[in-house]
């Protein structure tokens, strides 16, 4: 019984003691007293504890929420206005469909305890998961965009927008079409999403996995360790060259010589000059496939020519991104600061953009292994809304919390069902309405809540109105306040926030306007 017996019952049980406890000996009372002790200390600490969310996790804020939905509008606009049909895949997958698909990262990935028969895991990104969409649909052609959450086993860095649990939005196309011209999009859009953001100057590299191959093959880098070694090279954005030449040669097991080959090709970088001199290289223009990467790379420069934004794309043969999958095209896009006051030389900090061609991911979840070729890319959100957050934060810049187009007020006592009848009207017409929940709120409370939420016009109802069948609308901004016959109110409304979203679409609005 004393083993059974809660410490819930051990509280209640010296209250009831006869229907529901024989007499209780010394023994007894004493045990009971240290489940008591226990229990209440145990409570305590759970008191005391700290209240936080997860490592690498966090909330977000009515204003930063705001700021992340202007953002998620912006890149979703572009990749509808590129064609793209929306879908969404589980959070979790199968184990077994993850894992060896991430190279090195694969450790990062989140495993889960067995659930019933199947071994789980959290996605780790959106690409692998649309492998296994198209695989198991049998889809072989679509323009797609995904935007969810992955999640990463990282070491955090939050102030620079690296999380375990984050956004991702993708864009790919999967299908059989004519090279170059799928991967030539999808630059353009990381281009016009990076300009319509304005978070600074950006450079978007590009490079082709079998370029790095034929690479590695001339520099003597056995195919056994091609992997490892992109895996290797991705770090030449964050480590410089002497540091990833190291690890080359002290952890990889890699010979100085090679690695010193290497080197002389991961330094270059450049355009169209530097595509045609490579094709001369007496060694790169040896190796087939090398020759094919080259080759592609120079049709796509074409395209981007043809696009206009060659000025922000540069062939950089250091780019390497150490995924698995990827079987072409490899691009990453990172924001660009001066090194000094004087501007001489930009420097990267930071990733902001990524992806790349994968043609044969499709085919290992295939069970006749059919390929569907795919390029695609993924937005940073997570990179650019840290970037904008802290600028919203040196500037005093204040965000919309609520898309609310008018207040319902009234101005004298007893006139609450005027203000429900009058902001159910609105509501029924579509517009967005609030009001005070408040009997019988003063008029200036209501002023300054509209004020401090950015409302940009109050329908004020009071007993001449009533009478007069009219509402005074006022403008929040300009104070200006003009009768509206109430059959008219929703109507005029429009009207203005209409004038106000398409008077000057370019000119950045106030908080309190429309």
């Amino acid at each position: 019984m004393l083993r059974t017996l809660s410490v819930a019952a051990a509280v209640r049980c010296p209250l009831r003691l006869s229907r529901h406890c024989p007499l209780p000996g010394p023994l007894l009372l004493g045990l009971l007293s240290r489940q008591v002790r226990e229990a209440a200390g145990s409570a305590g600490a759970e008191c005391g504890s700290v209240l936080k969310t997860p490592k690498g996790t966090r909330d977000h804020h009515p204003a930063q929420m705001a700021l992340r939905e202007r953002l998620f509008g912006t890149v979703v606009a572009c990749f509808k206005r590129h064609g793209a049909a929306a879908i969404d895949t589980p959070v979790l997958e199968l184990r077994e469909t993850l894992m060896e698909k991430y190279g090195d990262n694969s450790k990062l990935i989140y495993e889960l305890q067995d659930q019933g028969g199947e071994l789980l895991a959290l996605r780790y990104d959106l690409t692998v998961p649309f492998a296994r969409y198209l695989a198991m649909n049998k889809i072989t052609n679509i323009k797609r965009y995904h935007i969810a959450k992955v999640y990463r086993r990282d070491n955090p860095a939050m102030t620079r927008g690296r999380y375990r649990e984050f956004y991702q939005c993708d864009f790919d196309i999967a299908g059989q079409f004519d090279p170059m011209i799928p991967d030539a999009e999808c630059l353009k859009i990381v281009h016009e999403i990076l300009s319509e953001l304005q978070i600074g100057d950006f450079l978007i590299k590009v490079n082709d996995r079998r370029i790095l191959n034929g690479m590695f093959a001339i520099c003597g880098i056995p195919e056994s360790k091609l992997v490892t070694m992109c895996s290797t090279l991705d770090k030449l954005d964050k480590m410089p060259w002497e540091e990833v030449r190291n690890e080359m040669v002290g952890e990889k097991g890699l010979s100085p010589e090679a690695a010193d080959r290497i080197g002389e090709y991961v330094q270059l970088h450049g355009g169209m000059d530097l595509i045609e001199q490579l094709l001369q290289d007496p060694k790169l223009s040896q190796n087939k496939l090398a020759k094919e990467g080259l080759g592609d790379m120079k049709l796509l420069f074409e395209y981007l020519t043809l696009f206009g934004i060659t000025g922000k794309i540069s062939f950089d043969l250091s780019l390497a991104r150490g995924l698995d999958y990827y079987t072409g095209v490899i691009i990453e896009a990172v924001l660009l600061q001066q090194e000094n006051d004087h501007g001489e030389e930009s420097v990267s900090v930071g990733s902001v953009a990524g992806g790349g061609r994968y043609d044969g991911l499709v085919a290992t979840f295939d069970p006749k292994g059919r390929k569907v070729p795919c390029v695609g890319i993924s937005i940073g959100i997570e990179r650019i809304f840290s970037i904008l957050e802290q600028r919203m934060k040196a500037s005093g810049e204040k965000v919309r919390t609520t898309e609310t187009q008018v207040m319902v007020a009234t101005p004298q006592k007893h006139l609450l069902s005027a203000r429900l009848k009058l902001i159910s009207e609105l509501w029924d017409a579509g517009i967005k309405a609030e009001m005070m929940y408040r009997k019988d709120p003063k008029l200036l409370k209501q002023l300054q809540y509209c004020e401090d939420m950015g409302i940009p016009l109050v329908a004020i109802i009071g007993e001449q109105e009533l009478r007069d069948g009219v509402v005074k609308l006022r403008d929040a901004a300009t104070r200006e306040e003009v009768d509206i016959p109430r059959e008219e109110l929703a109507a005029e409304i429009r009207r203005r926030l209409e004038t106000c979203t398409t008077g000057n679409p370019a000119a950045p609005q106030p908080l309190p306007s429309c």
